[in-house]
């Protein structure tokens, strides 16, 4: 049976990678956006950014977009920016190198390394859009690299809760947010964008396309992204992929605690 130590920090090490791949989307995404939104509308679109990443707003109301990149980046001092994830997933993969194979760790660590060495100016000079996706696509290669090398034991399954329930929690945060602001889910015509910008943020928009055509409706992207169970970042999806894994750990354990958090997941994956 695993340790609980080595449990708990898979768990994390997955969920610090799922939160820093959702932030670097979203920062792409609003980069995007802010050349076809005034400066009113970007302002207080980078504020439901940071309530949607649950990072405090700034007391000044100052919401600089070179400032808000910085901070939402590579502020060491913020725990939800990206260089603060990736950090925490890497000092947890560190302690954990028994149990997650080489190849996880050398990808772990290169993408340490890429985004430790860069900084607000070089990436602002340059080009955002190319470190923001070689920010996702370095996590997508460690998920990837951990389905083809790593055993799918109890401490894959504990990978798969974190990754997961991060990915629920964020979605329902990022619906919260965008819906609590537009009217309750009514849309009006300077609205557009900004439903086009909460489907990218999802990686939803080319699949919910698929799904609906090009009829962007409040209620249909609200029933996509909560209830579609085929969508990979739907919460539907999410859910029944924790309550999967929660099993599989009850199966291999064979612990009657072991057994409540799946209960539990059972509950909550009804509701949807």
């Amino acid at each position: 049976m695993m340790l609980s130590r080595a449990a708990d920090s898979l768990y994390w090490l997955s969920r610090y990678l799922e939160r820093a791949e959702h932030a670097a989307r979203l920062i792409d995404v609003q980069i995007h956006l802010m050349l076809d939104l005034s400066p009113d509308s970007s302002a207080q679109r980078w504020r439901r950014l940071l309530e949607s990443l649950r990072v405090p707003l700034p007391v000044d109301n100052h919401y600089d977009p070179y400032y808000m990149t910085d901070l939402l980046t590579f502020d060491t001092g913020n725990v939800n920016s990206i260089v603060s994830c990736i950090s925490s997933a890497r000092e947890n993969a560190r302690q954990l190198r028994e149990y997650i194979s080489s190849e996880m760790w050398e990808q772990i660590n290169q993408l340490y390394f890429h985004v430790k060495k860069q900084r607000i100016d070089s990436i602002w000079e340059a080009q955002p859009h190319a470190f923001f996706v070689s920010v996702k696509e370095g996590i997508h290669l460690f998920q990837g690299i951990t389905d083809s090398t790593m055993n799918y034991n109890e401490g894959y399954q504990f990978l798969q809760v974190g990754r997961y329930l991060e990915r629920a929690a964020s979605v329902a945060q990022l619906l919260d947010v965008h819906y609590a602001t537009f009217q309750h889910g009514r849309m009006y015509g300077g609205d557009f964008l900004e439903w086009i910008g909460l489907l990218k943020s999802c990686t939803a928009f080319e699949a919910y396309c698929k799904v609906y055509m090009a009829d962007l409706q409040p209620d249909n992207i609200a029933d996509f992204l909560l209830l579609n169970k085929e969508f990979p970042h739907s919460i539907a999806f999410s859910l029944n992929r924790v309550q999967s894994a929660l099993l599989s750990i009850a199966e291999d354990s064979q612990s009657h605690r072991a057994r409540t958090p799946n209960r539990l997941a059972g509950r909550v994956t009804a509701l949807v």
